[in-house]
């Protein structure tokens, strides 16, 4: 399952990739904000963080979650505070891919204002295709990371 949620200066793209995710037959939940009505980043980053590491807790390893705010930093800094989170905000399809390969990002964070289309869509099916590579050195990282 995917969990996405944005702010309001992330909404529009939110709606675009629900749409994407639609036509691609890839299960979603939307945990809002429903409008472009000013909200804080952090409240839906906070939802969504919950619902994926809640998710990883039970050892459901291919939920995964996307946030949008405006520059996609308030989404990410407020993702990264929470237990079990890796939020990544990606800006280009190679960022997307080491993210998850070397990273074993489980939040995709994008910008609202600054994806162009070409760019987001490549972002967000490479995030969701590429598998953690699992080398030793990666995941002695990520235990590292899961300490803090």
């Amino acid at each position: 399952m995917i969990y996405i949620g944005s702010d309001h200066a992330g909404f529009k793209l939110k709606e675009k990739v629900k749409k994407y995710l639609d036509r691609q037959k890839i299960k979603y939940q939307d945990l809002g904000t429903y409008t472009e009505e000013s909200v804080d980043a952090s409240d839906y980053a906070v939802q969504v963080c919950k619902k994926v590491g809640n998710a990883h807790a039970r050892s459901v390893q291919n939920n995964i979650g996307i946030l949008i705010c405006g520059s996609g930093i308030m989404m990410s800094m407020a993702a990264n505070r929470i237990k079990g989170i890796r939020a990544a905000l990606c800006w280009t399809p190679a960022i997307a891919r080491q993210a998850r390969e070397h990273n074993n990002a489980n939040i995709l964070v994008l910008s609202g204002r600054e994806s162009s289309p070409k760019n987001w869509q490549k972002i967000v099916d490479i995030f969701l295709q590429t598998k953690f590579s699992q080398k030793q050195k990666y995941s002695r990282r990520i235990k590292k990371l899961d300490k803090i």
